[in-house]
C-alpha cells in the first residue's frame, strides 16, 4: 500500500497553500527522517548545484545541512500552482560555526504524484550575510500569522 500526503493533487488555491504550509512545518522541525517522509522513494532534487536522488540521500543531505545551519528558521510562500505542481519563494536565516548570520533566499519548483508525495524538487537560492539584529524570522511560523 502507498502511503499518502495530503493534500492530494489536483491542487487548488487553498490545498497548494496548506500543502506549502505543511512543507514549511516540516522543515522547521530540523528532522530529516521526518521531513524525508514527504518526498518519494526515487525522489530527484536539485538544491542549488547539488543533485539528488531518492530518500536515503535527502536525509543525508538533510542532516548535513541543518548541522552547519543553525536555528534555522524558514518561511515559505506560494507563488503558483497547477493540478499537480506547486512554485514557491522562500527565505529561511541561520549562522554558521563563526556565528555569521545568513539570510537565504530561493524559490522552488515542486512535482507531486497522485498519492501527494512530492518526486520532483529544483531549488535556486542565495545567500546574503546579515548582522544578527538584522534577523526576522524567529524559530516556526506562530499560528497567528498562518
Amino acid at each position: 500500500m502507498t502511503a499518502t500526503r495530503p493534500p492530494l493533487p489536483p491542487f487548488t488555491a487553498e490545498s497548494a497553500a496548506a500543502k506549502v504550509q505543511a512543507a514549511e512545518d516540516g522543515w522547521n522541525t530540523r528532522d530529516p527522517e521526518r521531513v524525508a517522509l514527504a518526498y518519494t522513494p526515487d525522489s530527484v532534487w536539485r538544491n542549488r548545484s547539488e543533485f539528488l536522488t531518492g530518500r536515503e540521500e535527502i536525509k543525508r543531505f538533510l542532516a548535513a545541512k541543518w548541522a552547519r545551519e543553525h536555528e534555522y528558521a524558514l518561511r515559505k510562500e506560494l507563488w503558483a500552482f497547477t493540478d499537480d505542481r506547486i512554485a514557491v519563494k522562500f527565505q529561511y536565516e541561520w549562522h554558521d560555526d563563526e556565528g555569521q548570520w545568513w539570510r537565504s533566499y530561493g524559490n522552488e519548483l515542486w512535482e507531486f504524484t497522485a498519492e501527494g508525495l512530492m518526486r520532483r524538487r529544483e531549488a535556486s537560492i542565495n545567500d546574503v550575510a546579515i548582522e544578527e539584529a538584522d534577523r526576522t524570522i524567529f524559530g516556526p511560523r506562530p499560528d497567528s500569522e498562518r
